[in-house]
């Protein structure tokens, strides 16, 4: 596992996902959830390129309350927050290109901010 991957949970999300005043990204996954284990690796390659630029990180959804209190219907889903705020939200198994996209267009707007 990449030194730069975080884990999540109910006890940390405040503190590490809220107060960062970084874009972080929850890749909200369980074990037994097959299209999960196929975005898994990408978010851990996301980790690793953008080093400590942003925050990415996983939430087991069967093991925190936080997935419900979100209301997340579905996994995996993948939340972008900025500032404590959720800013974006992608569900399901998509291209690394499409995170890397969203990752750019996140950090571009905060810059510009």
């Amino acid at each position: 596992m990449s030194e730069f991957l975080k884990t999540y949970d109910d006890a940390n999300w405040d503190e590490r996902v809220l107060k960062s005043s970084q874009l972080t990204i929850v890749d909200v996954w369980a074990p037994w959830c097959g299209p999960c284990r196929v975005i898994g690796p990408i978010i851990e390659e996301l980790s690793v390129e953008y080093g400590d630029k942003i925050n990415v990180g996983k939430l087991n959804a069967d093991e925190n309350r936080i997935p419900g209190q979100l209301g997340i219907a579905g996994i995996p889903t993948i939340l972008f927050f900025m500032n404590g705020m959720e800013v974006d939200r992608v569900v399901g198994a998509v291209p690394k290109q499409h995170l890397v996209d969203k990752i750019e267009m996140h950090i571009n707007s905060s810059v510009t901010a």
